[in-house]
């Protein structure tokens, strides 16, 4: 007579794959004994077994703790056993973190940076000045270049002094001025020659490197 095939779609969940279906069925033969000696054996040989499944392990710190924590979590938490470890608790193990906050004021902008905002924060701090004018400058022709490289589109002046505005939270008005920031055309002519003569860097570097063999 032959053995019934028993395909793994049909077979229990292994919880944590790594340790294969024998730990978990050992592990499930554990919670199903009534006696709790036998159940405190059975888990000291399991995690005997984990280890040695995992031997580049056993210099790391707490590994003994988290092959128990690994234990109970096989068990689905019903493992009732001695643990030298505080049991992990499966809500605490199980809760969603806190999602993360976009750690920019202005998301919308994202394509200027935090670094620009930065900037701005600190030339409103400075005393108006020449030195001043000339970091505002600066800050909104580099907002430009940073707007082209994100919309390859040409842009007007006076988005980006609108934006500049907005991201200085009103201090720092460039709408009714008469300056002019660099042409797209030049900014993106010195960022392609930029790149050209750093490609050309590597090149040259790939190419020493070579005649060295």
């Amino acid at each position: 007579m032959t053995d019934q095939l028993e395909y793994n779609t049909e077979r229990e969940h292994l919880i944590i794959p790594e340790y294969g279906r024998h730990i978990q069925k050992m592990i499930n033969h554990a919670k199903s004994q009534e006696n709790k000696e036998e159940r405190n054996n059975l888990a000291k040989a399991i995690i005997s077994v984990m280890g040695n499944l995992q031997p580049h392990l056993r210099d790391v710190a707490d590994f003994q703790h988290k092959l128990w924590d690994q234990l109970f979590i096989m068990s689905n938490f019903e493992l009732d056993v001695d643990s030298p470890f505080d049991k992990p608790i499966k809500e605490e193990l199980q809760a969603r973190p806190e999602p993360l906050g976009y750690p920019q004021n202005h998301p919308k902008y994202r394509f200027y940076g935090n670094n620009i905002k930065t900037m701005i924060d600190v030339a409103i701090t400075w005393e108006d000045n020449e030195l001043k004018e000339a970091l505002i400058l600066n800050i909104a022709n580099h907002m430009k270049k940073c707007f082209l490289n994100w919309n390859k589109d040409t842009v007007e002046d006076d988005v980006i002094f609108n934006h500049l505005y907005e991201l200085s939270n009103k201090k720092i008005d460039l709408k009714s001025s008469p300056i002019e920031l660099t042409d797209a055309n030049n900014l993106l002519r010195n960022k392609s020659k930029f790149h050209k003569k750093h490609n050309n860097n590597n090149k040259k570097k790939y190419s020493n490197n070579r005649k060295r063999y």
